[in-house]
Protein backbone atom coordinates (compact mmCIF):
# COMPACT_ATOMS: atom_id res chain seq x y z
CA UNK A 1 0.00 0.00 0.00
CA UNK A 2 1.53 3.28 -1.14
CA UNK A 3 1.43 6.20 1.29
CA UNK A 4 -0.32 9.22 -0.19
CA UNK A 5 -1.10 12.64 1.26
CA UNK A 6 -4.77 11.68 1.46
CA UNK A 7 -4.05 8.48 3.44
CA UNK A 8 -1.73 10.29 5.84
CA UNK A 9 -4.27 13.09 6.40
CA UNK A 10 -7.03 10.53 7.04
CA UNK A 11 -4.76 8.75 9.54
CA UNK A 12 -4.25 12.09 11.30
CA UNK A 13 -8.00 12.64 11.58
CA UNK A 14 -8.43 9.24 13.23
CA UNK A 15 -5.25 8.85 15.29
CA UNK A 16 -3.78 12.34 15.72
CA UNK A 17 -6.79 14.66 15.87
CA UNK A 18 -4.85 17.60 17.35
CA UNK A 19 -2.62 17.66 14.25
CA UNK A 20 -5.69 17.77 12.04
CA UNK A 21 -7.50 20.38 14.15
CA UNK A 22 -4.47 22.69 14.01
CA UNK A 23 -4.70 22.61 10.21
CA UNK A 24 -1.59 20.53 9.49
CA UNK A 25 -1.97 18.81 6.07
CA UNK A 26 0.42 16.71 4.00
CA UNK A 27 0.49 18.09 0.45
CA UNK A 28 3.12 15.87 -1.23
CA UNK A 29 5.27 12.83 -0.51
CA UNK A 30 7.90 11.18 -2.73
CA UNK A 31 10.82 8.81 -2.15
CA UNK A 32 13.05 11.70 -1.08
CA UNK A 33 10.83 14.50 0.16
CA UNK A 34 7.65 15.37 2.00
CA UNK A 35 5.81 18.69 2.21
CA UNK A 36 3.25 19.77 4.79
CA UNK A 37 1.30 23.01 4.96
CA UNK A 38 -0.30 24.78 7.88
CA UNK A 39 -2.04 28.15 7.93
CA UNK A 40 -1.74 30.58 10.82
CA UNK A 41 -5.19 31.00 12.37
CA UNK A 42 -6.82 31.69 15.70
CA UNK A 43 -6.68 28.12 17.01
CA UNK A 44 -2.93 27.70 16.45
CA UNK A 45 -1.62 31.15 17.36
CA UNK A 46 0.46 32.34 20.29
CA UNK A 47 -0.06 35.62 22.22
CA UNK A 48 2.26 37.41 19.77
CA UNK A 49 -0.11 36.88 16.81
CA UNK A 50 1.99 34.28 15.05
CA UNK A 51 1.90 30.49 14.85
CA UNK A 52 2.63 28.66 18.11
CA UNK A 53 6.02 26.92 17.99
CA UNK A 54 4.52 23.51 18.85
CA UNK A 55 2.23 23.64 15.81
CA UNK A 56 5.26 24.35 13.64
CA UNK A 57 6.95 21.40 15.33
CA UNK A 58 3.99 19.12 14.54
CA UNK A 59 4.16 20.03 10.87
CA UNK A 60 7.95 19.71 10.73
CA UNK A 61 8.00 16.35 12.50
CA UNK A 62 5.30 15.04 10.18
CA UNK A 63 7.48 15.76 7.13
CA UNK A 64 10.30 13.62 8.54
CA UNK A 65 8.15 10.95 10.18
CA UNK A 66 6.04 10.32 7.09
CA UNK A 67 9.22 9.63 5.11
CA UNK A 68 10.52 7.21 7.75
CA UNK A 69 7.16 5.46 7.90
CA UNK A 70 6.98 5.18 4.11
CA UNK A 71 10.46 3.62 3.89
CA UNK A 72 9.63 1.16 6.70
CA UNK A 73 6.40 0.12 4.93
CA UNK A 74 8.31 -0.38 1.67
CA UNK A 75 10.83 -2.65 3.43
CA UNK A 76 8.09 -5.05 4.51
CA UNK A 77 9.81 -5.57 7.86
CA UNK A 78 8.73 -4.69 11.38
CA UNK A 79 10.73 -1.69 12.51
CA UNK A 80 10.22 0.60 15.48
CA UNK A 81 10.75 4.31 14.99
CA UNK A 82 11.14 7.04 17.59
CA UNK A 83 12.27 10.65 17.77
CA UNK A 84 15.18 10.58 20.18
CA UNK A 85 16.28 14.20 19.94
CA UNK A 86 15.36 17.45 18.24
CA UNK A 87 16.24 21.14 18.01
CA UNK A 88 14.77 24.12 16.25
CA UNK A 89 15.60 27.64 15.12
CA UNK A 90 12.98 30.35 14.62
CA UNK A 91 14.09 33.14 12.30
CA UNK A 92 10.84 35.03 11.49
CA UNK A 93 7.27 35.25 12.74
CA UNK A 94 5.19 32.47 11.21
CA UNK A 95 2.06 34.07 9.75
CA UNK A 96 -0.02 33.16 6.74
CA UNK A 97 0.52 29.80 5.03
CA UNK A 98 3.69 28.01 6.14
CA UNK A 99 5.07 25.07 4.16
CA UNK A 100 7.47 22.63 5.80
CA UNK A 101 9.62 20.49 3.55
CA UNK A 102 12.03 17.66 4.31
CA UNK A 103 14.29 16.43 1.50
CA UNK A 104 16.21 13.82 3.52
CA UNK A 105 14.44 10.65 2.40
CA UNK A 106 17.70 9.28 1.01
CA UNK A 107 19.21 9.19 4.52
CA UNK A 108 16.67 6.64 5.74
CA UNK A 109 17.71 3.92 3.31
CA UNK A 110 21.23 3.65 4.76
CA UNK A 111 20.00 3.55 8.37
CA UNK A 112 17.42 0.86 7.60
CA UNK A 113 19.94 -1.22 5.64
CA UNK A 114 22.38 -1.13 8.55
CA UNK A 115 19.74 -2.04 11.15
CA UNK A 116 18.59 -4.96 8.96
CA UNK A 117 22.19 -6.19 8.61
CA UNK A 118 23.29 -5.77 12.23
CA UNK A 119 20.03 -6.01 14.17
CA UNK A 120 21.18 -2.96 16.14
CA UNK A 121 19.32 0.32 16.35
CA UNK A 122 20.47 3.16 14.13
CA UNK A 123 19.97 6.92 14.32
CA UNK A 124 19.79 9.58 11.66
CA UNK A 125 19.21 13.32 11.62
CA UNK A 126 16.60 14.80 9.30
CA UNK A 127 15.85 18.47 8.68
CA UNK A 128 12.55 20.20 7.90
CA UNK A 129 12.51 23.82 6.76
CA UNK A 130 9.43 26.01 7.12
CA UNK A 131 8.91 28.84 4.65
CA UNK A 132 6.17 31.44 4.29
CA UNK A 133 4.29 32.30 1.09
CA UNK A 134 7.14 34.64 0.05
CA UNK A 135 9.69 31.81 0.33
CA UNK A 136 11.28 33.28 3.47
CA UNK A 137 12.49 30.71 6.02
CA UNK A 138 10.54 31.11 9.28
CA UNK A 139 11.86 28.06 11.15
CA UNK A 140 14.18 25.09 10.80
CA UNK A 141 13.68 21.86 12.74
CA UNK A 142 16.12 18.98 13.09
CA UNK A 143 14.91 15.57 14.30
CA UNK A 144 17.06 12.62 15.30
CA UNK A 145 15.15 9.45 14.44
CA UNK A 146 15.99 6.06 15.91
CA UNK A 147 15.08 2.94 13.93
CA UNK A 148 15.41 -0.65 15.15
CA UNK A 149 14.24 -4.00 13.86
CA UNK A 150 11.51 -5.45 16.08
CA UNK A 151 12.11 -8.95 17.40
Amino acid sequence: MKLTPRKINLFNVLKLPSVYLMGVRVTAITEDSCSVKVRHKWINQNPFNSMFWAVQGMAAELTTGALVLMKIKESGKKVSMLVSNNNANFSKKATGKITFTCKDGHKIDAALKKTFETGEGQTLWMQSIGTNADGVVVSTFNFEWSVRVKN
